[in-house]
């Protein structure tokens, strides 16, 4: 994957292209860079801008183009009206995803978009735009709000300037949350996250450059912007003080189980009518890495995925070693078929049975009520009962169920070799 950064360099590395370059890096792409500008500024104070000419601005882009299959821009810092024109001009006809940040003024005070640009930048820049994600400072700027309107009607007034989908970033905070708002073509809706009370320089562009990145894989928008948001909190909570102000944002490298994993679990939380599936004791969701050993080398949540209501939530943070129960399911499974690294548990049904047994997956199942004494005393029922199913199946099960005990709820597992080989599994079967 290829990801372009169009945007100004920062020496301090804490926003901008070096910004991006870090969490391109880290999310394990490569990473392109066009400079629109040179800024002089740390940590604590902003010096000077420089934007670059017409000409080199056009001459980058194209030296990109030419050479590489880009699969994703971001647009930051553009600053005048001619770099907006030839961004435009080079971009307009392209069919894949792009962010534009609008940054019109630094963390350290500088300004990043001239007053007299923004009509240009109305014009020729948001129109391109996949998705646009201005703070409520630039949302009211880009909107031409003059007096005080909600920001779902700011949020209206940018999307007919142009952009596919509008997403006003820190609209409410409450309850130690911190809310954004979503406009999509059809529907508004709301994504929160806890809130980190930090001054910090760069999570704007750890936010977008996360959300392209999530685009390009594949994933809705909603999807994307939940993974930003954690990517964006986690960067927050790990900032550096790198100089003698405000922290860097630190994003940490991205593994691969993680992003895979995740990914899966906001697409599970989507399936239509899915809180039908979750038990009374709730639903995990594991990956573990290439030959577990344990328990603790299998990513899971440290929590449960929860129903309220009709609405299905997921309480807590994927860890290693956060799930005992169907960690040690996946954990047996592995050891007998290597190439099985994920699970998750779902509540009995018998239709969900049936339907199994309807389709070609292969379905196994144990008695607990034959879980001898002594398995019972070490507490080893999900290891005994995972193997008995094995063995009691000619071919590796591709779901294990069993009835329940006596104060014990009936439950099936679904095993595949990721979490999409799960989630398939599962459309097949509900």
């Amino acid at each position: 994957m290829n990801l372009l950064s169009i945007g100004g360099s920062d020496p301090s590395s804490g926003a901008g292209i070096q910004s991006d370059i870090k969490s391109f890096s880290k999310f394990n792409v490569y990473g392109l860079t066009v400079i629109t500008g040179i800024t002089a500024q740390n940590t604590k104070n902003f010096g000077m801008v420089e934007p670059v000419s017409e000409e080199i601005l056009k001459d980058q882009l194209q030296s990109v183009f030419s050479d590489f299959k880009i699969d994703g821009i971001k647009i930051g810092m553009v600053y005048n009206s001619k770099i907006i024109k030839v961004i435009h001009n080079q971009l307009k006809k392209l069919k894949i995803p792009i962010i534009v940040d609008p940054v019109i003024k630094s963390t350290t005070g500088g300004t990043l978009l001239e007053k007299s640009s923004i009509k240009d930048f109305q014009k020729f820049i948001i129109p391109i735009a996949t998705v646009i994600t201005p703070n409520e400072y630039e949302a009211k700027i880009l909107s031409n709000t003059k007096t005080k309107i909600s920001n779902k009607k700011m949020a209206k007034k940018i999307q007919e300037m142009g952009s596919k989908n509008v997403v006003i970033t820190g609209v409410k905070s409450k309850n130690n949350e911190i809310i954004d708002l979503v406009l999509e073509k059809n529907q508004s809706y709301y994504i929160s996250d806890k809130k980190i009370s930090k001054i910090n320089h760069g999570s704007g562009d750890i936010y977008s450059a996360s959300l392209l990145f999530s685009l390009v894989k594949n994933r809705n928008l909603k999807q994307s912007l939940k993974f930003a948001k954690q990517s964006t909190f986690d960067s927050i909570k790990n900032a550096k003080k790198r100089g003698k102000g405000n922290t860097i944002t630190n994003i940490q490298k991205q593994d691969s189980i993680n992003i895979e994993l995740t990914n899966a679990i906001n697409k599970f939380t989507e399936i239509k009518n899915i809180y039908k599936t979750i038990p009374e004791c709730q639903t995990n969701f594991v990956y573990s890495k290439e030959k577990s050993k344990t328990t603790k080398d299998i990513l899971g949540i440290s929590g449960r995925i929860i129903k309220a209501g009709k609405q299905v939530l997921v309480a807590g943070k994927l860890e290693y070693g956060g799930s005992k129960h169907v960690a040690t399911a996946l954990l047996i499974m592995n050891k007998k078929s290597p190439h099985i690294r994920s699970a998750i548990n779902l509540k009995y049904q018998t239709k969900i049975i049936s339907k199994i047994t309807k389709s070609k997956l292969i379905l196994s199942e144990y008695d607990r009520t034959k879980e001898p004494e002594n398995i019972k005393l070490k507490d080893s029922t999900v290891a005994w009962g995972i193997k008995t199913a094995i063995k009691n199946s000619k071919k590796i099960p591709d779901i294990i169920f069993h009835k329940g005990d006596f104060g014990k709820e009936p439950m099936i597992i679904v095993f595949g070799n990721n979490p999409e080989n799960v989630l398939s599994k599962i459309s097949k079967i509900i």
